[in-house]
């Protein structure tokens, strides 16, 4: 069971709605961009140090009902209740397994998504629960400084279309250090949260430009096909 309001909205995008959706985790959020016509679903999950505020969520959220996606930030049960703290991978799953169906209700193709651990979730689940590719963003490969502890095989095994959005210096994993098959879009000079260096050559501005120029390019180029798998 869900229920919907009004939600505060990236610049340049349309008016959002929020619906609460019931996990057995707790109560989880979907922020709705609605594209009008959409032919995808772009859902995005966030990482476990933030909410749906990370600049490349909201950036995607507003630059791409343009091009008739129509994408869904997701909140976890957790970060709907105010705790601080991430729960366990298995929790997060069931969560993102449980809200899928309200996803899918706009009959869509639903690409499967997020940043951090949300990418972590979108990769373990997507598969089961009927997504058509999954995208990643800041995927975090390894525990910074901890390359031993490495979590490929989290991308390695998703046999779905995947694209990788990866900051050029990211401390939990560089776009060098991931495995054949998934090399990363790599946006020069940012971190983990896509944040830049005053010295950098790049402005956020133009930053976020790259992440949501490859997310569409991606897109439109895979949508034929997500459309007959459907």
């Amino acid at each position: 069971m869900s229920t919907q309001q009004q939600a505060p909205q990236p610049r340049g995008a349309g008016h959002p709605r929020a619906e609460t959706v019931a996990t057995p985790a707790g109560e989880a959020r979907i922020t709705w961009y609605d594209a009008r016509p959409a032919h995808t679903v772009l859902a995005l999950g966030h990482g476990a140090g933030g909410g749906i505020e990370a600049r490349d969520l909201r950036a995607l959220a507003a630059a791409l009902p343009a091009q008739g996606v129509t994408v869904a930030l997701v909140e976890q049960p957790w970060r709907v209740a105010g705790k601080k703290v991430a729960p366990a991978p298995r929790t997060l799953d069931a969560a993102w397994s449980a809200l899928w169906p309200a996803l899918a209700l706009p009959g869509l193709p639903v690409i499967a998504g997020g940043r951090s651990a949300g990418a972590r979730v979108a990769c373990r689940t997507a598969a089961a629960l009927g997504a058509c590719a999954v995208l990643a963003l800041s995927f975090p490969l390894h525990p910074p400084g901890r390359p031993e502890k490495s979590r490929a095989e989290e991308l390695t095994s998703v046999e779905l279309p995947l694209l990788v959005v990866q900051g050029g210096r990211d401390p939990f994993g560089r776009p060098a250090e991931f495995p054949a098959g998934t090399a990363p879009v790599e946006v020069p000079g940012a971190d983990h949260g896509f944040a830049l260096p005053k010295s950098a050559e790049l402005t956020e501005a133009a930053a976020m430009e790259l992440v949501t120029g490859a997310v569409t390019r991606w897109i439109t180029g895979g949508r034929e096909v997500w459309r007959r798998d459907a």
